[in-house]
């Protein structure tokens, strides 16, 4: 798979976009009754914090 490039401003606004996203996804993961789905949240919440922590540094 190719890397993907992103410009400072880029990388900004992706940063936007996923520290507003991960409130909602906490109380999605929080409301949720299926256990494999709130699993498959979960990850995706780890996955998306490790990233916003990528992006700040």
């Amino acid at each position: 798979m190719d890397k993907l490039h992103l410009s400072q401003k880029e990388e900004g606004e992706l940063l936007t976009i996923l520290e507003r996203y991960l409130p909602d996804l906490k109380l999605e993961i929080a409301n949720t009754d299926r256990k494999e789905f709130r699993k498959e949240l979960q990850e995706r919440e780890v996955f998306m914090v490790e990233l916003i922590s990528r992006l700040q540094h």
